[in-house]
């Protein structure tokens, strides 16, 4: 994959990370156990996999 493609895909996976951590605010409390744990877990993912499409992911 060529580091264009990469950015690409980064900033989508940042997109939706933003998308995401934004739909969800407000909505943890009366939430069922565990829902908030799981976006938060999620988001981490999310993020985590956008950070290593530029620092020594696969080529």
């Amino acid at each position: 994959m060529d580091t264009a493609q990469r950015q690409g895909l980064q900033k989508d996976l940042h997109t939706l990370a933003a998308n995401i951590r934004s739909d969800a605010e407000g909505r943890y409390t009366g939430a069922e156990p565990g829902w908030q744990a799981g976006v938060e877990w999620t988001l981490l993912w999310i993020e985590n996999t956008a950070s290593q499409l530029t620092e020594g992911g696969p080529s």
